[in-house]
């Protein structure tokens, strides 16, 4: 239920945004490092902002799967420490110092 009112609450917003970007057809020079085009602003800022949603969510994937690791790694420590509590070990013997 959560995730279809998120889902539909991204919708409505979408629907919006193009609603309100189709009425601006204003053309704007865009320059980048190597070259400049002539882009409408609807069309540059979703192009924009598409690309950053990406790289965003390159980026938290990367993030995620890098604390996955960690926490899988960390599971195995432990199992294997755990591993060790259960078998004892082999008890050690001190040696007898005699006092004279």
């Amino acid at each position: 239920m959560k995730y279809l009112l998120i889902f539909l609450l991204v919708l409505v917003i979408f629907v919006i945004s193009v609603t309100l970007g189709a009425q601006n057809d204003q053309v704007v020079t865009f320059n980048y490092l190597v070259a400049q085009g002539d882009y409408r602003v609807s069309t540059l800022l979703a192009t924009l902002f598409g690309v950053g949603f990406v790289l965003g969510w390159i980026i938290c994937g990367l993030f995620y799967l890098r604390t996955r690791l960690a926490l899988s790694r960390a599971e195995r420590k432990v199992k294997r420490l755990e591993s060790q509590l259960e078998t004892p070990a082999e008890p050690v013997t001190q040696p007898v110092v005699s006092k004279e």
